[in-house]
């Protein structure tokens, strides 16, 4: 199955250089994420996640380490965006999301990278940690399809997304592919210092669902439109993996591709939380893949073996 990338409808018939506009003067009193701050970017007010009217890129390059249906035989072609709109307190990707490593950058050279990533032969442009930088990604997108970008877009989110972030990607956006970190919001508050995550995230989901669907790929494998979904399994059921699962089933599609991912360890700030500071053992891994099982789902990541449907 082969669909032409969704973005590409909108920039013949005008309507995404709508939405970059609208996009732009939202950043003059910011709620494109879920923090919802109300800053003014547009005068160098900084919000939660320090950002203002660009986007600063950590890296871009074709990743081989995402999963099957993005990253096929060429890679995913990702662009890491610098800082977050949420501070887990054991992030392993700290370095990036937490402090301000990267370049800053303009509109054209951002559109310039994605052009790249698909002449290097990538199958998709993957925006890793996105929900900050929503306006400027809509900027450069139009840029780049006009200079005849073609290959479809993964919104890769921590999944505290707002509705008007998603307003505006409903039809721009072919791949999301949010977490679900936490079934509990205490959970949220405390250890990714966000309020009312799991409501916020769980109809975040819920429109990204409504929008591209269950995951549809190609002849080849290859992720083409659709929702995949990613969990990653805390110690001691800090993630409320079970309810996670379940929601995910009833609520969203027992289609729904989830990566269970199995690679917690302790990073950042996690020794401050003695409940955190330890690896996800394989029994704890293991019960996560029966809830997830039992709930019904068909379509969980089978790259490791104990992960392979059962006798």
């Amino acid at each position: 199955m082969n669909h032409e990338p969704a973005y590409l409808s909108l920039l013949h018939n005008g309507e995404l250089s709508r939405r970059v506009a609208e996009a732009d003067a939202r950043l003059a009193s910011c709620a494109l994420c879920a923090q919802a701050c109300g800053v003014n970017r547009h005068t160098g007010e900084l919000g939660v996640c320090r950002t203002g009217v660009r986007a600063r890129v950590s890296s871009y390059a074709p990743h081989h380490g995402e999963e099957d249906p993005l990253r096929g035989w060429r890679g995913s072609g990702t662009i890491f965006f610098t800082r977050c709109n949420m501070h887990c307190q054991y992030c392993q990707n700290y370095d990036i999301s937490q402090l301000d490593a990267g370049t800053e950058m303009e509109t054209e050279e951002l559109a310039a990278l994605m052009l790249e990533l698909q002449e290097l032969g990538c199958h998709n442009i993957n925006f890793v940690s996105p929900s900050h930088v929503v306006a400027p990604i809509l900027a450069a997108i139009l840029v780049a399809a006009g200079k005849g970008l073609h290959l479809p877009l993964v919104y890769n989110t921590g999944g505290y997304d707002s509705p008007i972030a998603l307003t505006l990607l409903d039809g721009v956006i072919d791949i999301y592919m949010p977490d679900m970190k936490y079934a509990d919001e205490e959970a949220g508050l405390k250890y990714s210092k966000v309020k009312n995550y799991p409501a916020v995230n769980q109809a975040a989901v819920c429109e990204m669902h409504r929008q591209v669907g269950d995951l549809a790929l190609d002849g080849n494998g290859i992720a083409q439109r659709g929702l995949l979904v990613r969990h990653l399994v805390l110690p001691n059921n800090l993630a409320g993996t079970e309810q996670v699962v379940r929601f995910v089933a009833d609520r969203i599609s027992k289609d729904t591709y989830l990566n269970l991912m199995d690679q917690y360890r302790p990073a950042y700030h996690a020794s401050q939380f003695p409940e955190l500071n330890r690896p996800v053992s394989r029994q704890e891994y293991e019960q996560a893949v029966r809830y997830a099982r039992q709930a019904g789902l068909n379509r969980l990541d089978d790259r490791r073996s104990y992960l392979r449907p059962e006798n």
